[in-house]
């Protein structure tokens, strides 16, 4: 029977790699339920792949949110928000603002950009194999691999020196953790958006090809090129995403490989499954494990329920990338999947901007490494394995491998 009383929200894993056990059962009996929230009060959690992409491309449906979708030790008032630096993220805006900016970075992701960055990602992920035949096994693929290619690209795509980038990583990691007192994390986000304020005021004096540069110069419908403040709030977004989410899923991807033995001796043989191996880990892995934040601006039915205005949406994505509705077999790891549309990236007007990027980097990385280091295994059994579960991206701390 559908549950009428709002649950809490159980995301606990079994293993490493298992989605919340409720999925299952509610996308099959209640794909639309009422849950109760971290912070006391109530909304609706959407399970169903149907009922994630509706809501994304419901137009009264609004991606701006005043509610907490994970239990931190403390959280920012919008005020301190903004004095932070950070300024307002347009990931939380909707049109006509949210456009303004779409647009404008929509025109930076260019093919003509993407292809001019291939050389660069190749030879990354070639010093990074490098680095690591070189220093002999064991290795932490996190750290030698997952970490630094992502981290090196988004930085070359801002035209930061790579020096720079450490502590970034730390920055970014106080920012995601769970738990963190407000001094820390305030400092976090003020030095990052001290540093990405810096880096503004550089590449308007000395203008390079970087897609900070081509923000700066860059003039929007309405004629009022981004100010400083603007530039911050996009850039440091970009960065975070550019690099957090794909270092995770690189991980997540090759703990996926080394736990279902036989899809990395697939690809092994048939490396030119790499695309479909790299869709097969973006439907099969999530690194965002606390749903996307949605909030009803009009009343509006979805999955048969009568939806409020004003009720905060939770939109499952991992739940819906296991939906046996869109994916036949969807518990089953399988590199040879024929790719069917997937809400990795989400979808619709937030989709994912540097989706094809990231595609990107993962492509070059999974290919290069099944071929550099074919008897790649894990050191400890998969469960051993320390996740992210203290994080709000999800992944793996460490990944001890050997070859």
């Amino acid at each position: 029977m559908p549950q009428t009383q709002p649950q809490p929200l159980d995301l606990a894993r079994g293993c490493p790699l298992a989605q919340p056990e409720p999925y299952a059962r509610l996308r099959s009996e209640a794909p639309v339920s009422p849950v109760r929230l971290p912070d006391g009060g109530t909304g609706w959690l959407v399970t169903s792949f149907r009922d994630v992409t509706a809501a994304l491309a419901h137009p009264q449906v609004s991606a701006q949110r005043h509610f907490q979708t994970s239990v931190n030790s403390v959280t920012l008032t919008p005020e301190e928000y903004l004095a932070s630096g950070f300024g307002t993220s347009f990931i939380g805006m909707d049109p006509p603002e949210h456009t303004r900016y779409r647009r404008l970075l929509t025109g930076q992701f260019t093919v003509r950009r993407l292809k001019s960055l291939a050389p660069s990602i190749e030879r990354i992920v070639d010093e990074c194999l490098d680095a690591l035949e070189a220093a002999g096994p064991p290795a932490d693929l996190v750290t030698d691999f997952a970490q630094p290619v992502p981290s090196q690209v988004i930085c070359a795509l801002f035209g930061m020196p790579y020096r720079d980038s450490a502590l970034f990583q730390e920055r970014s990691h106080v920012i995601f953790r769970m738990e963190r007192g407000k001094e820390e994390l305030l400092d976090a986000m003020t030095g990052m958006a001290d540093d990405m304020r810096a880096l503004v005021r550089k590449k308007r004096e000395s203008p390079d090809t970087s897609l900070l540069s081509g923000l700066i110069e860059a003039v929007p419908e309405d004629g009022t090129p981004l100010t400083d403040d603007e530039l911050v709030a996009v850039g440091n977004l970009m960065m975070i995403a550019g690099y957090e989410t794909t270092a995770n899923v690189i991980g997540l991807g090759v703990l996926a490989l080394m736990s279902f033995r036989s899809q990395w001796e697939t690809l092994r043989e048939q490396p030119e499954l790499v695309d479909r191996a790299v869709e097969e880990i973006l439907r099969y892995t999530t690194v965002g494990p606390f749903c996307l934040p949605r909030t009803a601006k009009a009343d509006l039915e979805l999955g048969g329920q009568q939806i409020r205005a004003g009720d905060p949406l939770l939109l499952a994505t991992e739940s819906a990338n296991w939906d046996p509705a869109q994916f036949p077999r969807p518990e089953e790891f399988d590199v040879t999947r024929r790719p069917k549309r997937h809400v990795a990236f989400a979808y619709g007007l937030h989709q994912c901007l540097g989706q094809e990027l990231a595609r990107m980097e993962m492509r070059i990385a999974f290919g290069k490494l099944v071929r550099r280091f074919p008897e790649l295994s894990l050191t400890v059994p998969a469960d051993q394995v320390p996740m992210r579960t203290d994080m709000q991206i999800y992944g793996a701390h460490t990944l001890p491998v050997t070859w």
